[in-house]
């Protein structure tokens, strides 16, 4: 099985960085392609970022709170 890394994208011109409000699944549960993952604070609004693959949430990289720069790894997910 493949791990795949869950990096912050970019979420608005001028996007340095952002802060995780709120994982929507904990290590262990199932994901899908496209499903909502966690909840980011780019500075102007809260937005969700997808799953970009279908597996099991491996690891939260970076915890509810914490602010992590664009292109960093969120979270690991360790493909079906």
């Amino acid at each position: 099985m493949a791990v795949i890394e869950v990096r912050l994208p970019q979420l608005g011109m001028g996007m340095v960085d952002g802060q995780v409000t709120q994982w929507l699944k904990s290590p262990g549960e199932s994901v899908a392609a496209g499903e909502p993952l966690v909840a980011v604070d780019n500075g102007k609004a809260t937005v969700e970022v997808e799953s970009p693959a279908t597996g099991r949430l491996r690891r939260i990289v970076v915890p509810t709170g914490a602010t992590a720069p664009v292109g960093d790894v969120l979270a690991e997910i360790e493909s079906a």
